[in-house]
């Protein structure tokens, strides 16, 4: 596939002109990247709780995805945690970069059990360099890449809702409900360029096989309006609660293998690597991911559910 030809597609896919593309960012190693997904889960951890997770998704293709995000939560009481985030995702000539801030209620039910209700507000600061692209031997003059499309200020707000307790956890959530326009009505297609609402639904169990391993599945379902339903299934070995591993499968796109380590009682870091299963296996030398969390000692929060979630 040509230069020109690639950043086109990368055009259509980042911008869903009635295509099956989906916009949002997505993780391998999900289940510590809550938060972008899920508000409900601010301060679910107990304790101030930080995570920096770097990707680059198909490398070796010119203008590969590339994602960097961090994200801050605590509790502030027992029923009440707030939290923070900012991703920025790139790829070819598109960049986002989304500032979020989180806040969740929780009701406490007999048996340990944990119910959090949640709210997400953010602006998203989007741009894509269509004078960039080079055109070959096309018309240096095409209207169409004449002007770059800059969009500073595009607000939304997301709710979810999350059920957690010491051997389980359901969430479900929209992280963004407003489908902000990028470009107005095209003139020849009628299509109009605008964000894309993405519903998920996950949930996983844990079950305590001996003193020494732990074995946990979870899943996460994507549903996104005019895109193919999106599923992640994921095992993992936990190994005298220091080491994390696991292979994921997400249906029909790619299979992956991921390790964590928790260094000590505040650290842990992971990293994933991840193959397609698409036709563009052939073109790319699979998708890298980095995770560092780190959980404050200061304050005093109650933990809400096990560090297992």
């Amino acid at each position: 596939m040509g230069k020109l030809r690639y950043i086109l597609v990368l055009f259509l896919l980042g911008f869903g002109l009635r295509s099956l593309a989906q916009q949002d960012p997505m993780y391998t190693q999900y289940m510590n990247q809550i938060l972008s997904i899920n508000p409900a889960y601010a301060g679910a951890k107990g304790v101030t709780s930080a995570s920096l997770l770097a990707r680059e998704q198909w490398v070796g293709i010119e203008g590969h995805p590339s994602t960097q995000n961090i994200f801050v939560h605590s509790p502030l009481n027992n029923e009440m945690g707030v939290g923070g985030s900012i991703v920025n995702d790139k790829h070819g000539i598109l960049s986002n970069t989304a500032i979020f801030g989180d806040y969740s209620y929780t009701i406490t039910y007999p048996g340990e059990r944990y119910l959090s209700l949640g709210l997400k507000a953010g602006i998203s600061f989007y741009r894509a360099d269509l004078s960039s692209v080079d055109l070959g031997t096309g018309d240096p003059n095409d209207p169409a890449f004449r002007n770059d499309v800059v969009h500073n200020f595009l607000p939304n707000a997301g709710v979810g809702v999350y059920l957690s307790s010491p051997d389980y956890y359901l969430g479900l959530a929209v992280p963004k409900l407003i489908a902000n326009k990028y470009t107005d009505e095209d003139v020849v297609t009628g299509a109009v360029s605008r964000e894309q609402i993405h519903a998920f639904f996950m949930g996983g169990y844990v079950f305590d096989v001996n003193r020494i391993l732990k074995f946990k599945p979870y899943f996460m379902v994507r549903v996104t309006p005019n895109a193919p339903l999106s599923i992640d299934i994921t095992a993992q070995a936990v190994f005298i609660d220091k080491l994390w591993a696991g292979f994921t499968y997400r249906l029909g796109n790619s299979i992956g293998a991921m390790m964590q380590v928790q260094v000590n009682e505040q650290l842990k870091v992971g990293y994933a690597y991840d193959l397609t299963t698409t036709a563009l296996n052939s073109y790319n030398s699979g998708t890298h991911e980095v995770m560092l969390s780190f959980d404050f000692s200061f304050g005093r929060g109650r933990v809400r559910s096990p560090r297992y979630f």
